[in-house]
């Protein structure tokens, strides 16, 4: 009776064993998976903890600097001050560049006006062949006509240069002078930039062929002619050429008063369509002989505030 007792116990005592033996197995099997899960715990809370620091602190930050309101009035005041100082800045680049503008016109580096430009070129400094072609311009029937019309302002474009400004234009200075084109081109324009006739030699020197002009300068001369031509249509009076298509119809002999003719087709927005002709400067009763025609399309430029007024 005893020994089976004692069987009894022995075996319980075995099995709690054996139960407190897969407990231990168990607690050092699930020890480092609790340890990694404590681990992420821990940082989650540090995690967490941070983002609510960030928080505060923007929080804090924002009452401090932020007036009294909501959202909207915040971000009204920043757009005030931003638009205040914006207005300053242009005011103060308003005032400089009037200044800028009067030191240049005093010191002789401003762009003359049409009647200015008429007085800057004198013939008595300049030689028999320009003194001639001069005068020759002077005294004929055309010129005395276009004239009369009211409708008209007369210039010469390049002489509203200045002459640093001058110095370095290709039409102002390099095919000015003795053999190429002794004076500069007389030029009448209607208001509006609808059109514009130009009378101007052009001498020996500017040859492709033997006594004929080249071509490259007759592209020039409608280039510049077609243009000024559109400017008074276009933003700010100035436009760059975008397209140019010329048909040469005849020879130019050098050593001929040419005349040039310029009317503006179409004008949208910023652009300009133009065309026009180089002719022989004729007699009266004659008619003209028609050496080129072109047309052409001008754009003003976006940033064309911020260019010199040439012509």
């Amino acid at each position: 009776m005893f020994s089976r007792r004692l069987g009894r116990s022995g075996r319980r005592l075995a099995q709690q064993g054996m139960t407190a033996a897969t407990s231990r197995y168990q607690c050092r099997a699930w020890a480092p998976l609790l340890e990694a899960a404590g681990q992420q715990r821990q940082m989650q809370r540090r995690a967490y903890s941070a983002t609510g620091e960030a928080a505060g602190r923007a929080a804090v930050a924002t009452a401090t600097t932020a007036p009294a309101g909501n959202n909207n009035s915040s971000t009204g005041g920043a757009f005030r001050k931003a638009a205040s100082v914006t207005l300053v800045g242009l005011a103060f680049s308003a005032i400089g560049a009037a200044a800028a503008w009067k030191m240049l016109t005093a010191n002789g580096l401003g762009f003359y006006s049409d009647e200015e430009s008429l007085r800057k070129f004198s013939p008595a400094d300049a030689d028999d062949e320009a003194r001639r072609a001069e005068a020759t311009i002077n005294a004929h029937p055309l010129v005395a006509a276009l004239r009369l019309r009211p409708e008209l302002t007369e210039s010469r474009p390049h002489m509203k240069m200045p002459a640093q400004y001058r110095a370095r234009s290709l039409t102002g200075v390099a095919l000015i002078g003795p053999g190429k084109v002794p004076v500069p081109a007389f030029t009448w324009t209607e208001a509006g930039g609808k059109s514009l006739v130009s009378v101007v030699y052009v001498g020996e020197d500017l040859c492709g062929h033997p006594g004929i002009v080249h071509g490259g300068m007759l592209a020039t001369m409608l280039d510049e002619g077609l243009a000024w031509c559109c400017f008074g249509a276009l933003p700010h009076n100035i436009g760059v050429t975008a397209n140019l298509n010329i048909n040469y119809r005849r020879p130019t002999p050098a050593g001929s008063f040419l005349v040039l003719r310029a009317e503006t087709t179409k004008v949208e927005g910023r652009k300009a369509w133009v065309k026009g002709r180089i002719e022989l400067l004729a007699e009266p009763g004659e008619k003209p002989t028609v050496l080129t025609e072109a047309d052409a399309l001008y754009i003003s430029p976006k940033y064309a505030s911020m260019m010199p007024k040439i012509h």
